[in-house]
């Protein structure tokens, strides 16, 4: 597996069996990782900025603070520079939904592999960030996006997206026109592969609607049976428009 150069990480996790062996087997990969075991004492490393972290994983049930509130918290002040990983026992589609509308860029599920771990914090810590090299907007027809923000703005309105729906819209708009697989949005958008059986990108899909499209005449995002979706950027009777 491909070695890490040397990388700070931030863990929050309460139980010590864990983060020691994660300590451990993250140094073999060149990661250098800090270990807090509650809430409240993350949140005040966070604050310090002492250290420059690449990642920053956190439990979600920890004494203080939980990790979903860490995470708001952390987003709210400082934006979506360093990637977030939730590390936790909380296994629904609800439970994932809610990590990652908080602002988590991943969510991971104990008991987990170790080798799937370190291939994920690999592979977030490899991921450009909005502020380092994201175009200025991505338009479709009137919508715009915003990475620097991760804001969406639709005919003067200004919508709040939470990471998730900020990046399935962003794929979306950049694959304009064409239909796209449920499982090409788990893969491509989430990073992963979930059970074949959830429903997550139905969930983000109808969260997004909900924003984006439903207060609007003209739809954008359309079902494509037996599908998935796509995203429609083209004005109705555009064509007869140019002639």
């Amino acid at each position: 597996m491909e070695q890490c150069n040397k990388a700070r990480v931030l863990l929050a996790e309460d139980e010590s069996t864990i983060s020691n062996f994660i300590k451990v087997g993250m140094a073999d990969f060149g990661i250098d990782v800090t270990v807090v075991d509650n809430g409240l004492e993350a949140w005040s490393t966070l604050q310090a900025q002492e250290q420059d972290f690449k990642l920053v994983i956190l439990d979600i049930r920890m004494p203080g603070l939980s990790g979903l509130e860490v995470c708001r918290k952390y987003r709210e002040k400082y934006g979506y520079g360093t990637p977030v990983l939730m590390l936790t026992a909380l296994a629904t589609t609800d439970d994932i939904v809610l990590g990652l509308e908080v602002g988590a860029d991943d969510y991971m599920v104990k008991p987990f592999k170790f080798k799937e771990l370190v291939a994920r914090v690999q592979a977030l810590m490899r991921q450009p960030r909005a502020q380092e090299s994201a175009p200025v907007s991505f338009k479709c027809g009137q919508l715009s996006l915003d990475p620097s923000t991760r804001k969406a703005t639709r005919e003067g309105l200004s919508v709040d997206l939470s990471t998730k729906e900020y990046r399935l819209l962003e794929y979306m708009i950049q694959h304009h026109d064409e239909p796209l697989s449920r499982r090409q949005l788990l893969k491509d958008v989430w990073d992963k592969d979930f059970d074949t059986n959830t429903n997550i990108v139905d969930v983000y899909v109808r969260y997004v609607r909900n924003k984006i499209d439903d207060p609007f005449e003209l739809k954008l995002i359309h079902t494509i049976t037996g599908v998935g979706y796509m995203m429609s950027c083209r004005e109705p009777n555009a064509t007869s428009k140019k002639k």
